[in-house]
């Protein structure tokens, strides 16, 4: 893994060192940047295959950095860390383009598994040009476009990993804990009510407009994807 490098946006510098050298034993490359301004000028300088990113940085907060990173990269997964552990925190960090959450204190064995998983994931999109469609709908996973009757719809990073789950699992009932560990890859709360915003955020955006609709509701059972009920 010595082509992969990590940047490691986090202002206590004990723990940025300490996820630095975790990384590094596992193969990775990592640099730390002490605060968000620092970040944002090491995105612009270098390519990174994954970002750990924390919210409560100087001089740019982690929530305004990820903006700002997913106006001109889409792809990089970002990986947020912070001592805020709220539901409405989570749904703002997803908001803004992070692919994944973790609470403080977090054990690093956890984060590394994430970090794993994102690689293998990233590259396998790398390799495999692929495109996914539904009735007039089509998803291209390499630009993550989404076009429906010929019309652009523009989509959050979480709200395409979103429909990219239902798109290839269409016609199948998907539970609810299924979708959290596909979407989120964190452990189902089955308190939150994180999946039922995304999945009216996606409906708003892909169903609202159109017909047949696409996104639809086993009570009791789960969602599906279907230009037909089932």
């Amino acid at each position: 893994m010595e082509n992969i490098s990590i940047l490691i946006v986090e202002d206590e510098q004990r723990l940025a060192e300490i996820l630095k050298k975790q990384l590094e034993e596992s193969g990775f490359n990592a640099e730390i940047a002490l605060d968000g301004y620092i970040g944002r000028q090491l995105v612009e300088k270098n390519k990174y295959n994954l970002i750990i990113l924390d919210i409560n940085l100087p001089l740019i907060n982690g929530y305004d950095l990820c903006r700002e990173i997913r106006k001109t990269n889409s792809k990089i997964p970002i990986i947020m860390l912070t001592a805020f552990g709220t539901t409405d925190n989570k749904i703002a960090g997803f908001d803004v383009g992070a692919d994944d959450y973790l609470v403080k204190p977090f054990d690093l064995r956890e984060l590394l598994a994430r970090v794993n998983v994102f690689i293998r994931r990233s590259d396998s999109y790398i390799r495999i040009p692929e495109k996914l469609g539904l009735a007039d709908l089509e998803m291209d996973l390499n630009t993550k476009t989404v076009i429906r009757a010929d019309k652009k719809i523009d989509l959050t990073a979480k709200e395409s990993l979103l429909l990219e789950t239902f798109l290839r699992n269409k016609d199948k009932l998907l539970t609810r804990e299924f979708i959290i560990e596909q979407v989120w890859g964190i452990e189902f709360d089955p308190s939150t009510n994180i999946i039922d915003v995304y999945i009216n955020y996606l409906r708003k955006k892909i169903d609202k407009d159109f017909e047949p609709k696409l996104i639809h509701t086993k009570f009791g059972f789960g969602f599906y994807c279907s230009d037909k009920e089932i």
